[in-house]
């Protein structure tokens, strides 16, 4: 049955992005127009808020459980504040496929219009056959007092609701809709991954998939976006992947972090974030309109979205099966800018979901050394269930081939005089080298996966074998030392997830 949504003083259905610009000028503050003619919001929340998100179940060793009671008296705070309120409601899908895509729809207040005219951008649009699946009710004006920051966010996996509390950051409308579409996925045999997807059209004759796996801030959105070979991007940060290798989109936009954007290291984002019909949140811009995508003072989580149909990209539909799996990781000592893994290390790598951790987290992330499983923050149950489907996965396709790449530093931190920064061209130069064949492979000694021994034209070897580096640099003993903490961790940490299987924990 579909869910009823609570009465409101007055719903516009589906308005049109210029009607959403007027009321964003109109009722909001802490706006203002660039010198691109768009406009941008200084939210009061920088990034998600992982401790406000709460699941209802009554599981007891459930992650961040609610129980259904306590999450009926929260409705019911909602929906009579809502009733005497002007609501905007935007209806679309997630996935423009029609053998798998999900109506989905969001219901705010209107004195918040930019974050429906986002995530307008992002839907897919509906059609005659539309029906409301998912439903995400968006209360910026309306806090959660005693929970965390005041703030709350609820999710209901029987009826696919997820209501938001208190939060003014767009990436609650993103995620409300594309953590249930995680559910979803996996109850339908797949497993969503928090990725990019590109394509390859024309290598020896056939057209080529990629997946970047990446948390937030390791470059998944750039990696996507940068060409090689003629590339085009599809989808910028959710795709879901099913047996034999059959992946679908998400999103008909791009969700982009705006810190560090610059024209010529990413032209598509940059194009397609300058324009009238772009919207920015938390981007530093002066009150003369001057953005200075530099300037992090305020926060490095920016963001921007804008349609795909402004920038040049591949089709959606009709997808081949994926050939290829990037797993970005941005470290600052011994992962080389590119390793080739072996079948049986995959599913474990996939688990360990290794990176520094950037301002997208939170202020408690950023900086710090992070491991989250599968790259993906919002799966929505025990991660063991998600290793455990991408190793089924995997055992469907016995030609794919899954890459860990590095996209930080090798050597040490920024500041110390002997590392040296992955760059864009570096983490480009490697993608083509692996889709045509060129990357000469040699075991490494120490982890038993592959480093590239050659790849004609690389500007900086030491990217490529880190051992090396460190024995050129007299740090032989440091590097030895490196590796037993590493791989100490890592057996330590894959060995916290009940019902792991175990050929993965081995695989460490």
């Amino acid at each position: 049955m579909e869910f009823e949504l609570p009465s409101a003083a007055s719903v516009a259905v589906n308005p049109s992005q210029e009607e959403m610009r007027a009321w964003v000028l109109e009722y909001m503050s802490n706006i203002t127009v660039t010198e691109f003619d768009n406009i941008n919001y200084k939210a009061a929340v920088k990034a998600r808020l992982a401790g406000s998100t709460f699941f209802i179940t009554e599981v007891e060793n459930h992650k961040n459980r609610m129980p259904r009671v306590e999450f009926d008296e929260w409705s019911a705070k909602q929906d009579a504040y809502i009733a005497d309120k002007d609501m905007i409601l935007i209806e679309g899908y997630i996935g423009p496929d029609p053998k798998f895509r999900t109506g989905c729809r969001l219901y705010m207040e209107r004195t918040q219009a930019n974050i429906p005219a986002m995530q307008q951008q992002l839907y897919f649009p509906k059609d005659d056959e539309w029906t409301p699946e998912f439903t995400v009710i968006y209360t910026p004006g309306l806090n959660a007092p005693g929970k965390p920051d005041d703030r709350l966010i609820l999710v209901d996996h029987d009826s696919y609701v997820t209501r938001v509390f208190g939060s003014d950051y767009f990436g609650e409308s993103k995620m409300g809709g594309l953590r249930m579409w995680n559910h979803l996925v996996f109850e339908q045999g797949g497993l969503a991954l928090h990725s990019g997807l590109k394509t390859f059209p024309g290598v020896n004759g056939e057209e080529k998939v990629a997946l970047m796996l990446g948390l937030s801030g390791t470059g998944k959105t750039t990696t996507t976006f940068r060409q090689q070979l003629g590339s085009l991007p599809v989808q910028d940060d959710f795709n879901a992947l099913f047996p034999g290798g059959k992946v679908y989109a998400s999103e008909n936009g791009c969700f982009a972090k705006t810190f560090g954007l610059d024209p010529d290291d990413e032209p598509t984002i940059y194009g397609g974030t300058t324009r009238r019909d772009a919207w920015i949140e938390n981007t530093w811009v002066s009150p003369e309109g001057k953005v200075d995508f530099f300037n992090g003072s305020d926060t490095k989580n920016g963001r921007s979205t804008f349609p795909l149909a402004n920038i040049r990209h591949r089709d959606p539909n009709n997808l081949p099966p994926a050939n290829y799996i990037m797993l970005l990781n941005r470290n600052e000592t011994i992962v080389p800018a590119v390793v080739k893994l072996k079948r049986d290390q995959a599913a474990a790598y996939f688990m360990l979901g290794e990176t520094i951790g950037t301002s997208a987290g939170g202020k408690a992330e950023a900086g710090k050394s992070l491991r989250v499983p599968g790259t993906n923050p919002f799966f929505f149950d025990n991660d063991a269930l998600m290793g455990n489907r991408f190793l089924e996965l995997l055992d469907t396709m016995p030609d794919l081939e899954v890459y860990l790449m590095n996209t930080g530093r090798v050597g040490g931190p920024e500041g110390d005089e002997r590392s040296k920064k992955v760059k864009i061209r570096h983490s480009s130069a490697v993608i083509e080298g692996f889709v045509t064949g060129a990357i000469e492979w040699e075991e490494d000694p120490d982890f038993g996966y592959f480093v590239a021994a050659e790849l004609e034209g690389f500007d900086d070897p030491d990217l490529l074998r880190p051992r090396l580096m460190y024995a050129a640099q007299g740090r032989a003993d440091e590097y030895s030392e490196l590796v037993a903490k590493l791989k100490a961790e890592r057996s330590e940490y894959i060995t916290t997830f009940p019902g792991l299987d175990p050929s993965i924990t081995a695989a460490v």
